[in-house]
């Protein structure tokens, strides 16, 4: 499938910015799923591109001095295939590194139990799908109940939250049981719910040695298909969100985010 997408962020503060810097994290890259026909990021900065230590392609920029508000725009076209295994390259960063404990995804003892009779016999797909099936019986998609801080061990025990939180849960188990995984932010094209338009999934290694990763998209108990356009991997979503930075004045923030994507 082909789609145009546009992602704005619009940023209002209640008083002038004495200084801010921000990583935007909102570039594609081309992989053996998708393939990045157009893409453009456009920031009231100039751009400075870098890629950061899990491959993500990002770029910084310093916010205007006085600023009251501004936006971030990246738009273009992808391709994508319905491929749902990957395989890093030589140069990419160990799949063990994604064992490793974050705050947002930390594992626990209650959510091994809860994956064991999935996981025990290791990561083949239809134990990971399972496992998918599992977490969005226990953590019910319910926006608005939980925030970009919540942890895996706190969506799991409240039984709510949104595709952040199931993608956290998931992950955790996996760690818990010795399987790396890590975070996949990106787009899904769902014209019936355009809320779903950003979208978190999981990457799940299965077989370290060779790099091997399978995509699962756990809210939608599903592997990872020509719907979905990934942007950036991380440890958890504190590693690579789509926006973030320090800012030094500027008082109370207010941000709002659209994003539109069609197929075309």
């Amino acid at each position: 499938m082909r789609f145009a997408i546009h992602h704005a962020t619009h940023y209002e503060y209640s008083s002038e910015l004495e200084h801010g810097v921000q990583v935007v994290c909102l570039t594609p890259a081309t992989s053996a799923h998708q393939r990045v026909l157009e893409w453009q990021v456009q920031a009231p900065g100039r751009l400075f591109a870098s890629v950061d230590g899990y491959g993500n392609l990002t770029h910084t920029y310093t916010l205007p001095p006085r600023m009251r508000k501004g936006t971030i725009r990246a738009h273009g076209l992808v391709e994508t295939t319905a491929c749902h295994e990957l395989v890093d390259a030589e140069q990419a960063v160990s799949p063990q590194l994604y064992l490793r404990t974050t705050p947002l995804a930390e594992p626990h003892r209650r959510v091994a139990d809860f994956a064991a009779p999935h996981l025990d016999g290791g990561p083949a797909v239809e134990r990971l799908l399972a496992l998918a099936a599992a977490v969005i019986e226990q953590v019910r998609y319910r926006p608005g109940h939980t925030g970009v801080q919540t942890t895996a061990l706190e969506a799991f025990d409240w039984g709510k939250g949104v595709c952040q939180d199931q993608a956290h849960v998931y992950i955790a188990a996996c760690r818990s049981h010795g399987v790396p995984a890590r975070y996949v932010s990106g787009y899904f094209h769902a014209p019936d719910a355009p809320e779903l338009a950003s979208h978190a999934w999981v990457d799940v290694c299965v077989d370290i040695a060779a790099r091997r990763w399978v995509s699962v998209d756990v809210t939608h108990a599903c592997l990872m298909d020509e719907r979905h356009v990934r942007l950036a991997v991380g440890p958890d979503y504190g590693a690579c969100p789509p926006v973030k930075g320090i800012r030094r004045g500027g008082g109370d923030e207010r941000m709002q985010v659209h994003i539109d994507i069609r197929s075309v």
